[in-house]
């Protein structure tokens, strides 16, 4: 079972959050509360898989964040760090699940960690997988620029998107459906064919926001436990999550094998196998 709720994020913007419950729990049912944060481009349903895996422990929610899925895409932002902090604070709070464990994907990562630096008070614990501490630069956004204006934008079918996206994408090694599939979630039908549901001009305005910043001093001020979480093809290396590990003061480090960036979603068994001794040992010190 899936509900929707709307919560009220920065500046007025209505963001969809998703209760996942299966099965469904009895009316006022306590349990600790988990928020999952997907990264850019992705949705909530990005987090079905985890979600499910949680609620029968948890009361777990995803959500759409700013510019994503089924939440607003305002046009004039704002797109700040500080408004998708925000938003997430919003969303603990009025779906009353603090102290939760917040578990963040790439920029969901960025900002549930800058939430917990923020405000300790409703962050028991943080999972991030695949965020680097490091700055990309400056080269990296023109990358991304150049990658969306390769995107054969419309896709005549949902097949072609997962063709594209799976096989065809410059940015793909070797075939990947479930990276298909991945995309398939976040495109809309229009009049003329499949397009992003999201605007592409507002991904890059989004990313430009922390592409060029070191977030070690924010890592520093997290002081609930983290667990810092890769797979061996992704795009944080071995290197650079252990000293994330080392500067977070409560920091654990976990690897999901023979997973890339999306490894909740590519290897969602894997990905539970990894972050599942977190919290147990969270369970054991409630």
């Amino acid at each position: 079972m899936v509900r929707r709720i709307d919560v009220t994020g920065t500046a007025g913007t209505r963001l969809a959050a998703w209760e996942y419950a299966d099965p469904p729990k009895p009316q006022g049912a306590a349990a600790p509360g988990v928020l999952l944060l997907h990264g850019l481009m992705g949705r909530a349903s990005h987090w079905a898989a985890t979600a499910r895996w949680l609620s029968d422990r948890y009361r777990a929610v995803a959500l759409d964040q700013r510019g994503h899925g089924r939440s607003d895409k305002p046009a004039d932002g704002p797109f700040t760090r500080e408004a998708f902090a925000a938003d997430a604070e919003a969303a603990v709070e009025s779906l009353e699940l603090g102290p939760a464990i917040v578990i963040g994907h790439a920029m969901g990562a960025l900002t549930a960690w800058r939430l917990a630096a923020e405000r300790p008070d409703l962050v028991r614990a943080l999972i991030v997988c695949d965020m680097r501490a490091a700055p990309p630069g400056a080269a990296s956004q023109r990358e991304w620029a150049e990658w969306f204006r390769a995107w054969p934008v419309p896709f005549a079918t949902l097949a072609d998107v997962r063709k594209w996206f799976g096989e065809d994408d410059p940015w793909v090694e070797r075939p990947s459906p479930a990276r298909g599939d991945f995309f398939a979630e976040v495109m809309a039908e229009r009049a003329d064919g499949w397009r992003p549901a999201f605007s592409r001009r507002q991904m890059l305005r989004i990313r430009e926001s922390f592409v060029h910043d070191a977030h070690w001093d924010e890592l520093a001020r997290v002081r609930c436990p983290t667990l810092v979480v890769r797979g061996p093809d992704g795009e944080l290396g071995r290197a650079e999550a252990q000293e994330m590990v080392r500067v977070l003061p409560r920091g654990a480090y976990a690897e999901v094998p023979d997973a890339g960036h999306l490894a909740h979603y590519d290897h969602p068994a894997r990905w539970h196998a990894a972050i599942g001794p977190f919290l147990e040992e969270l369970d054991e010190e409630a």
